[in-house]
């Protein structure tokens, strides 16, 4: 397969021109329950879907967003941000590194971008024919987009959202009403909320939130969780990292915490934060999702990508790498890390036979990628070997087409406290690019996936179905004798993020290898966010931030490297 390079010519045009946006578009719509349908109308607004409501016999849909937070002047965005600075400050190199990089998803386009920044030449090399990794999307023959997941950018992201500021993409995040919606299973086709007061701080709006919430738990439940909770509180970082050894379950049991709680609320968050359940997951990484949701006024509130990830997202920031001298190359895939005598690496060998050599060399592809192709000098040196215990988790990414507009359901993320799903949206409302007017579209997380992700398609859809007709008992039936799929798409990914059970948090490696001129880089790697999005922006960041370090030594090397040559006689 021939190596593709990335040009940077705006591929969102197309996009605007088909669907109309202005850079403030709202998408306004109204239709009934008859057949005819108005017109979409665009104003000059943003984007909202609250719950429908009936009038007169008819169902009134009003679209808009919720304004972006005020994120700017937090603790954590501030620290992002003069992390950020510190690669445009740094003095320029007289002669720059020629850094390679395995690897185009997050954490790969986040070193190149802050390498690039710090004025040097980052070379991006991708197996796939699609930028992005575990954000990677594809057009099907409708043109119609499928996501390797459903994506959701958190307040407490501080690195992500000074990405997207850097990028000036800032109106590309479709922010979301500050809530946290849970279906109830005991109550097909109704929802609980925890609703977080924009008057209050935190973490008194999450407190109000809990409190008033009387669906999910009771008042001596919450009083129970509450006391589970104070050693964390009280002992901050250090009794946090401490709980690494205990899974979510076990957790809980130490600390009295009500067998109701798992139920009602940490089974779902178990599998919307690592695809498994409490039983697995290391109470660290609950610990630390609470830590950054209740501590921070907007931690919790979410946005959507207005579009697919690929271009919304990924081809900013590869037309950013590429203006200032670095080059992206799709249909990459790495072969073998080729050697110098000394265990250094020479070269990546690609499997057209070309060869990549550079100044220094970057892993940012997923842990089991690494482990993979990593060479037999290497495997028993510690920091490697301890790799081991890190692995990637199954997770499936569900799309289903319906034949008309679901009513049931919120613009929002939606928690299905399913036992085969975790979370779900209605992309043609919560989304700009898959908005539809007419019919549903909706994507789900199928996870734990673990004795799923080897069975066919269909046995998963109509798996699917089955737990969709308890969140939609009046339109939807397993059967389909009610709404009808138009057609589906099933993303498997049998090596996800790096599954949290206890006890890896010591396996997790920095950036900065033992063998010199070689970083790794990726959520797995040793950062605070653990397995996320904002976890591989700032693992990328750790990784660049530590070859600047490394300048002087890394160009050492390489004229060393030169001078070392054989002359031609």
């Amino acid at each position: 397969m021939d190596i593709q390079f990335i040009s940077a010519t705006n591929l969102n045009g197309a996009i605007h021109r088909r669907y109309n946006w202005g850079p403030n578009a709202v998408q306004r719509c109204g239709y009934s329950f008859e057949s005819s349908i108005p017109n979409l109308k665009i104003t000059d607004s943003s984007l909202k879907c609250r719950k429908s409501s009936y009038r007169a016999g008819r169902l009134q849909v009003v679209c808009r967003d919720f304004p972006r937070p005020e994120l700017e002047n937090t603790i954590n965005f501030l620290e992002a941000a003069q992390f950020s600075s510190v690669f445009h400050s740094s003095p320029r190199p007289s002669k720059p590194l020629q850094v390679v990089i395995a690897g185009a998803g997050l954490a790969g386009l986040s070193v190149a971008k802050y390498l690039a920044d710090a004025g040097h030449r980052p070379i991006l090399l991708e197996a796939r024919d699609v930028l992005g990794g575990k954000v990677a999307a594809w057009k099907d023959e409708d043109g119609d987009w499928y996501e390797t997941g459903l994506h959701i950018f958190f307040g407490a992201y501080p690195n992500v959202q000074n990405l997207f500021g850097e990028l000036g993409i800032n109106d590309r995040l479709q922010w979301k009403e500050h809530s946290m919606i849970f279906a109830m299973p005991n109550k097909p086709g109704e929802f609980s909320r925890f609703d977080f007061p924009e008057s209050l701080p935190a973490p008194i709006n999450g407190i109000w939130a809990i409190l008033r919430n009387n669906e999910m738990l009771t008042w001596p439940e919450k009083v129970k969780f509450a006391i589970g909770l104070l050693p964390a509180m009280v002992g901050g970082q250090p009794y946090v990292e401490a709980q690494d050894g205990l899974t979510v379950s076990e957790w809980m049991k130490k600390q009295g915490v009500p067998d109701r709680v798992n139920d009602e609320v940490f089974i779902a968050m178990s599998k919307a934060l690592n695809f498994i359940n409490p039983d697995e997951l290391s109470m660290q990484c609950i610990l630390i999702a609470l830590n950054r949701f209740l501590q921070e006024k907007h931690g919790s509130k979410m946005a959507f990508l207005d579009g697919n990830p690929p271009e919304r997202l990924c081809m900013p920031i590869c037309e950013h790498i590429q203006s200032l001298g670095g080059e992206v190359r799709l249909n990459s895939r790495i072969q073998k890390i080729e050697l110098n005598s000394d265990g250094t690496v020479k070269q990546f060998v690609l499997t057209n036979g070309s060869v990549v050599t550079g100044d220094a060399f970057v892993f940012a592809t997923p842990v089991d990628i690494l482990k993979l192709l990593l060479p037999e000098e290497w495997r028993e040196i510690s920091y490697f070997k301890k790799l081991e215990k890190l692995v990637g988790v199954p997770v499936i990414n569900v799309h289903i087409w319906f034949d008309r507009k679901l009513k049931n359901t919120y613009d929002h993320l939606l928690f299905s406290r399913s036992p085969l799903l975790s979370v779900y949206a209605d992309m043609s409302v919560a989304c700009k690019e898959y908005y539809d007017p007419n019919r549903s579209m909706l994507e789900l997380v199928f996870a734990p996936a673990e004795e799923w992700i080897s069975r066919s398609d269909t046995d998963i859809i109509d798996a699917t179905m089955q737990e969709l007709a308890k969140l939609f008992p009046d339109e939807i039936a397993a059967d389909q004798s009610k709404a009808k799929i138009l057609k589906y798409k099933v993303v498997k990914t049998p090596r996800s993020v790096y599954k949290t059970v206890p006890n890896c948090e010591p396996c997790r490696p920095l950036q900065r290898s033992p063998i010199e001129g070689f970083y790794l880089a990726g959520d797995y790697t040793k950062q605070k966010y653990l397995a996320s999005m904002e976890g591989a922006v700032l693992s990328g960041k750790l990784c660049a931030r530590s070859i600047v370090q490394d300048y002087d030594l890394l160009a050492a090397r390489s004229q060393n490297a030169r001078t070392e040559l054989p002359v031609a006689l």
